[in-house]
């Protein structure tokens, strides 16, 4: 028979035993009074891996007494829900129904769930790792309060650990090996807020040691046991939006570091750099535009190179552009331009009549073309003459920003 392993031996039995979430549990917090008063509404618990979703769930169906069915959405379906939501409109006791990472049933299974929650058969409790706003359906949301749980901090992800060490009954207390400190940081620093991960890696570090016939966990073992901090990252959810946001707002901000950064994050999670390189292509044109045109060239070219060399050579490609992108002077006339184009485009007004084209001799007798002025056979080549409709006429879309290249001068 396999051996719980430490991270589910060690989950609090108890809100006392449960750590982090202070925003959220503790005297005053708007959840321990809602418990205090015997209600508990249906909750949408969502936050990163390892902060207590689950714990929690199990921890506030005990508090009011009912009793817990939980599904994962990974492995169950609308049929495991029916079966749960019929059963408990004939049980004897408040039937909770957790189902965890829902963001991974469809729309269509989301809203199986609906009525039982709206009549109060079960009182639901989701959780997920993903953005709710984005994964699940309104009707849904509407329906659950929304509470957002946080990365545990460093000294929280500490307190899990030590208690996992001391704890004779469930933890390590028994084996008698001892963590250096400096081991144990390093555990604490890759967890990343993960309580999870902290408690996997304390035990793969304190089984190898002993297996070695040792009593200490050293660095050295703690490094060995956990050598690469897991980047959270999923290229379809949460993540996916806010580094690429966060990666566009550092070149827009001019922070080259700041943008290799988050490139350097994306890149080693796995993210598409197709799909990076089409973001710095908007870029270019989006926030610095005419200040510097070659902005758009080197985005495209990193683009095209992309396809040319592939990873992972094309790493060094798209940190060029990017760097190229920050340190370029920033303008966005061509996006304000635009949009200010777009709001009287969306007019019916019809071409002006010099302005269409007379493809038929019949059309010039109805006045296609009839006015027009051909730039080329004045000097310059250029003319004035009326090119939009004429409610539309002398109305300025375009304002040089002065920035780079880009001058703020009257236009010809």
């Amino acid at each position: 028979m396999t051996e719980v392993p430490l991270a589910a031996r060690m989950r609090p039995r108890t809100f006392d035993e449960f750590v982090g979430q202070t925003h959220l549990i503790g005297p005053g917090r708007a959840l321990t009074k809602l418990l205090e008063a015997g209600h508990l509404p249906s909750l949408l618990l969502w936050g990163p891996a390892g902060t207590g979703k689950t714990t929690l769930a199990y921890l506030l169906a005990d508090a009011v007494g009912a009793e817990l069915v939980q599904l994962s959405a990974v492995s169950s379906g609308v049929a495991d829900a029916r079966r749960v939501m019929d059963r408990a409109r004939g049980g004897l006791f408040r039937t909770v129904l957790f189902v965890d990472e829902v963001h991974r049933w469809s729309k269509a299974q989301q809203d199986v769930l609906l009525p039982a929650v709206e009549d109060g058969t079960i009182t639901l409790i989701t959780a997920t790792t993903e953005n709710p706003y984005f994964s699940l359906v309104t009707p849904l949301l509407s329906r659950c309060l929304l509470l957002r749980l946080e990365p545990l901090a460093p000294e929280e992800v500490r307190t899990v650990l030590e208690r996992a060490l001391a704890d004779e009954e469930r933890g390590l207390g028994k084996l008698g090996v001892r963590v250096r400190p400096e081991a144990l940081d390093h555990l604490v620093e890759v967890a990343g807020g993960d309580a999870r991960i902290a408690l996997t890696g304390l035990e793969a570090a304190v089984v190898a040691a002993r297996a070695a016939g040792e009593r200490e966990v050293t660095l050295e073992r703690a490094a060995d046991a956990v050598q690469k901090k897991a980047i959270v990252y999923d290229r379809q959810g949460d993540a996916h939006y806010d580094v690429i946001s966060a990666f566009i707002k550092s070149i827009r901000g001019s922070d080259p570091d700041a943008a290799l950064f988050w490139l350097a994050r994306m890149l080693e999670a796995g993210e598409d750099p197709r799909f990076i390189a089409r973001r710095m292509v908007v870029h270019a044109s989006e926030d610095i535009g005419l200040a510097d045109p070659r902005a758009l060239l080197v985005a495209v070219a990193a683009a095209q190179a992309v396809e040319y060399v592939g990873l992972p050579e094309a790493r060094l490609n798209l940190a060029e552009a990017a760097i190229y992108l920050a340190r370029a002077p920033k303008s966005n006339s061509v996006l304000v331009a635009l949009s200010r184009a777009q709001e009287d485009a969306a007019s019916s007004d019809p071409v002006p009549l010099h302005l269409r084209e007379p493809g038929h001799p019949a059309l010039r007798e109805h006045g296609y073309g009839e006015g027009y002025k051909y730039p080329h056979d004045f000097p310059g080549h250029v003319v004035e003459q009326e090119y939009r409709p004429a409610r539309f006429s002398g109305r300025r879309y375009y304002e040089p920003s002065g920035q780079g290249e880009e001058g703020s001068e009257e236009r010809a």
